[in-house]
């Protein structure tokens, strides 16, 4: 499965903005989907997953009520959209994908990435 992210950008605090993942590889709709992101000198860390059907998802605390992670198979797109932003949100977005069927917020967990997109949240 390959990933190509986009959709990230500069916006101010309290804007939105929709992160689009395009997978290709005829498994997509297998695959659980998650977003992740790393901030500069932090480390990688969970932001939200879906699972094939869309039928179980998982936030992060950070992101519960102001981000929303959806999916769409007929076009193989993984979609975060994400409200209320804050400059804390600042940082890489990258999009992973997974064998398994179960839903996870581990890094380690997740078998292929896509390269990252920018978003910057501006106070």
């Amino acid at each position: 499965v390959q990933l190509q992210a986009s959709g990230g950008g500069l916006v101010q605090a309290g804007g939105s903005l929709r992160l689009s993942c395009v997978a290709s590889g005829r498994t997509f709709n297998r695959n659980v989907m998650g977003w992740f992101r790393q901030a500069p000198g932090k480390e990688r860390e969970f932001v939200a997953t879906i699972n094939w059907s869309g039928g179980s998802t998982l936030y992060a605390d950070s992101v519960k009520g102001r981000f929303a992670i959806f999916r769409d198979n007929a076009e193989n797109t993984v979609y975060l959209q994400m409200s209320s932003l804050k400059p804390e949100d600042t940082a890489v977005y990258s999009c992973a994908a997974r064998r398994s069927p179960i839903v996870s917020s581990r890094v380690n967990e997740y078998d292929y990435w896509g390269q990252g997109t920018q978003v910057t949240v501006s106070s």
